[in-house]
């Protein structure tokens, strides 16, 4: 007897696609890293679903796809340190694709996440602290990035695909702090 499945399981369930078949894009698509947004970046859709259930689009929609453009910056980045070994090896990544092309896809991709994370605040009903430090610290990040990197350094490519790790902080930062704001009634 089949019993009716919650929408967000099935959302969560549906995610598995994407990472079943993320590892054969390689040898498919330049797109690659586009695969991985969409896999990594579910949790927006998902998150949402779990905690309202039902997925907030105007909220839920402009991060996901944010968050995929985010994606796209910091894995070709990424790809950019293996660009020699993937093209002996036959695979394919948008590295290869954008070639002396990617610093300003790149800021295009950047442009649009920044763009798309402040739609979601707005959204949402964030706070000035939230585009102070979320969408004003990830900008300045992404453009710091983007001037940093050697795209033909390994190490330069590694540091910063790592440096990720802090615009994440970064965003969360605002948030966090915005909540703060906004439960201890300074905001209200």
């Amino acid at each position: 007897m089949l019993t009716h499945v919650p929408p967000r399981i099935a959302l969560g369930a549906s995610s598995l696609s994407l990472v079943v078949l993320y590892p054969y894009m390689k040898r498919i698509t330049y797109w690659p890293q586009f695969t991985l947004g969409l896999a990594f970046n579910w949790g927006a859709l998902l998150g949402s679903s779990a905690l309202l259930a039902h997925v907030d689009a105007p909220v839920a929609l402009p991060l996901y796809a944010g968050s995929v453009l985010w994606t796209l910056v910091y894995d070709t980045i990424y790809a950019h340190q293996d660009k020699v070994d993937d093209v002996h090896a036959g695979v394919k990544s948008t590295a290869l694709l954008f070639a002396g092309h990617t610093k300003p896809v790149l800021a295009a991709f950047s442009t649009g996440f920044v763009g798309l994370l402040a739609t979601s605040g707005y959204m949402n009903g964030q706070g000035a602290a939230f585009y102070a430090l979320s969408v004003g610290g990830a900008a300045a990040h992404l453009a710091w990035q983007l001037r940093r990197v050697d795209l033909d350094g390994r190490e330069s490519c590694w540091k910063t695909f790592a440096s990720n790790r802090n615009l994440g902080g970064i965003v969360f930062s605002g948030l966090f702090i915005d909540y703060l704001l906004l439960t201890s009634g300074v905001l209200a």
